[in-house]
């Protein structure tokens, strides 16, 4: 990705607030944040595109680390280079790091109360809906455009991974070898 070349004090307050926000709230794993990323940066800020956001997230997932971590780091830069890459990063890793420390020190009041564990319930309930939102908008997209190799490449994924348990980073591995090879064309754009 190439580097914006708008990089205020602004932009950087905003790319630091966004992300703090969308880390805050990012409960249940990488494929949460992909809501909150296009909410934000491609519907809000618009300064990415739908493309875009699905290609970063897609990127942040291949690559080892953590999701987030690997989102931030992609977006920073192609926000604000450098200084955006490292305003991202600092905001996605400080809400956990707060988070686990505020944690450690009541470890014992945290486990075993029983609201907290009702509370986290309730975000994981919650997590499930928005990732089976991306999903159905997802879908929908590539319904619209009536093109079989992409409804079969999300069919055959979903039915390797639900009813075969196939880990999904192959699935992922898969898919990513058949998008190379076969969806270069412009109408799978």
């Amino acid at each position: 990705m190439e580097a914006a070349p708008t990089e205020t004090k602004d932009t950087l307050w905003k790319l630091f607030k966004s992300t703090f926000i969308i880390s805050a709230f990012t409960i249940g794993g990488g494929f949460v944040i992909i809501p909150l990323l296009k909410a934000k940066f491609v519907d809000e800020y618009q300064w990415l595109d739908d493309k875009e956001a699905l290609n970063l997230v897609a990127i942040a997932q291949s690559a080892p680390g953590v999701v987030a971590v690997n989102a931030a780091i992609s977006l920073g830069y192609r926000i604000a280079g450098w200084r955006g890459t490292l305003t991202a990063l600092l905001a996605t890793v400080l809400p956990p790091l707060i988070t686990l420390s505020v944690i450690s020190y009541a470890y014992e009041a945290f486990a075993h109360n029983e609201y907290i564990q009702l509370l986290l319930k309730g975000m994981q309930c919650g997590a499930t809906a928005i990732i089976i939102n991306v999903a159905i908008d997802l879908l929908k997209k590539e319904w619209k455009k009536r093109l079989a190799l992409p409804l079969a490449i999300i069919a055959g994924t979903f039915v390797a991974n639900y009813f075969f348990n196939v880990n999904l980073m192959y699935a992922v591995v898969v898919d990513a070898v058949i998008g190379f090879f076969w969806l270069r064309d412009a109408k799978y754009s």
